[in-house]
């Protein structure tokens, strides 16, 4: 099973339209965004777990990185709720479940060895949200190592950026309102996934929150 693992060409998933997939753990759903294998290698994905459901025990061979949704995550290490970003570095373990059920966008097997930080960060409005580099923009840094940069970007209803280059490629998830650029409008739920190379010209009319992560494609 590969899907979207073309790096060079541009991805754009409305990812509500997606059937949810049945995967080998009970109660637990998933919509595939980009994936090198079946049950192994590279993958970007958003996981549903339904209420009292888990996924057993298991090491991260590639690291993992999520972004809780909705509802509450757990694991052996707490409890994370929506807006919560969290990373847990290559050959890191745990055991994963929901009490009430949760939905989380996670990415696997696509950090760097030498990347060891592990990152707990709450993403809500209230936290350490900064001004960005043009009027209207709020940015929220999670993390960054080497070309890599992962955060979270505010825009204000009619503001923009004059033009967004890509060098190491990016990909973005509306998590509310709707991000615009000269191909078209992205309402909360589009994964959009740039190549090396890319640019575009983003604005927003109502305003919208969205999920980064840049740099991270260069050689793919």
């Amino acid at each position: 099973m590969r899907i979207n693992m073309d790096f060079q060409q541009r991805v754009l998933i409305d990812t509500e339209a997606q059937e949810w997939v049945e995967t080998r753990a009970n109660g637990v759903q998933r919509r595939m965004l980009d994936r090198e294998a079946a049950e192994e290698g590279r993958a970007t994905t958003i996981v549903r777990f339904a209420p009292d459901s888990y996924f057993p025990p298991h090491t991260h061979t590639g690291g993992e990185e999520f972004l809780v949704l909705e509802g509450t995550f757990s694991d052996d290490t707490g409890d994370f709720g929506a807006g919560m970003y969290v990373r847990n570095p290559i050959g890191t373990s745990h055991t994963p479940f929901t009490k009430d059920g949760c939905t989380i966008f996670v990415k696997l097997c696509q950090m760097a060895e030498a990347d060891q930080e592990l990152v707990r960060i709450d993403t809500s409005p209230d936290g350490n949200w900064q001004p960005g580099p043009v009027a209207g923009m709020s940015v929220l840094p999670l993390h960054e190592f080497g070309a890599e940069r992962v955060g979270m970007v505010r825009w204000q209803a009619g503001h923009g950026y004059p033009l967004d280059e890509h060098p190491g490629g990016e990909e973005i998830l509306i998590l509310d309102g709707a991000l615009e650029d000269e191909h078209g409008r992205y309402p909360a739920g589009t994964w959009l996934r740039m190549p090396t190379g890319s640019s575009h010209t983003p604005f927003s009319t109502d305003g919208c929150t969205l999920f980064f992560k840049a740099g991270h494609l260069t050689g793919r």
